[in-house]
């Protein structure tokens, strides 16, 4: 916090916030923060737009439709993938998505925002699908047994009885996912590059808040310098980014929150 407001003192906040070009490193050096802001917003909405949609249709499947066996095998596979180093999916979207994108894109740039997303999605699914189906089967089977009775389809129960019943568990899961893909670093750092730009092309090289703090952190800036308080400036971004965004979560399912006895 220290360093922050040492930062703070040399750069104004007006230009660290709002700011569109980020080149601490460089002359002329730039301290606007909207850069690296963009990108990790990139790569949240990307890996939310991937690993929410097909984690939650997993869950849905093991709870409701899945046998005994067949979930057996297929829940600790889905848990494998959340073991698997986060370097190693760094280099598999660099080496094996960034080419498959490229055949469709000719333009991508070998780095890009687009890999990291998918490989970060991957990454969240097994929590979003772990989680969500805890939840799912913690539903009476009363309101299950009730909407049955009443006529429904199973598809019926699952998707407007089941998945309602436990959307406070389930909001939990997405939020948990959110801000994994928030805090991810090494395989955005690997997958993305280290480009600081300000685009929503996901095509194009970007770099997140973590991946900054990393590349600084391994780099051999001299401590006490602007540059090196740069790291905790992007730091506490990062702390009151994910606290706004874990309040309004809160206050989410406070609203939504479901309990059965």
């Amino acid at each position: 916090m220290k360093e922050a407001a040492t930062f703070l003192q040399s750069v104004k906040i007006w230009e660290f916030l709002f700011g569109t070009r980020w080149t601490p490193l460089l002359e002329p050096r730039s301290f606007g923060v909207l850069p690296l802001l963009g990108g990790t917003f990139l790569i949240v909405v990307g890996s939310a737009t991937i690993g929410i949609p097909v984690g939650l249709a997993s869950a849905v499947y093991l709870s409701e439709y899945a046998s005994p066996k067949v979930r057996g095998i297929i829940k600790p596979t889905l848990e494998i993938l959340a073991g698997i180093p986060t370097v190693v999916y760094g280099y598999f979207a660099l080496t094996f998505i960034t080419p498959l994108i490229r055949l469709v894109f000719p333009d991508t740039n070998i780095f890009n925002a687009a890999s990291a997303s998918i490989v970060v999605g991957i990454m969240v699914l097994p929590m979003v699908a772990s989680l969500c189906d805890d939840a799912l089967r913690a539903v009476p089977d009363s309101l299950r047994h009730g909407a049955y009775a009443v006529g429904a389809t199973h598809l019926e129960v699952s998707t407007r009885v089941v998945v309602p019943a436990a959307l406070s568990g389930v909001m939990a899961s997405f939020v948990l996912a959110l801000s994994r893909a928030v805090g991810e670093t090494m395989a955005v750092t690997i997958a993305a590059g280290a480009t600081p730009k300000l685009t929503l092309n996901p095509l194009e090289s970007i770099q997140t808040m973590t991946a900054y703090i990393v590349q600084v952190s391994l780099g051999d800036t001299p401590v006490g310098t602007v540059e090196y308080q740069t790291i905790f400036a992007v730091g506490m971004s990062l702390f009151v980014v994910t606290l706004i965004a874990n309040i309004a979560a809160h206050r989410i399912l406070k609203r939504f929150r479901e309990v059965y006895e």
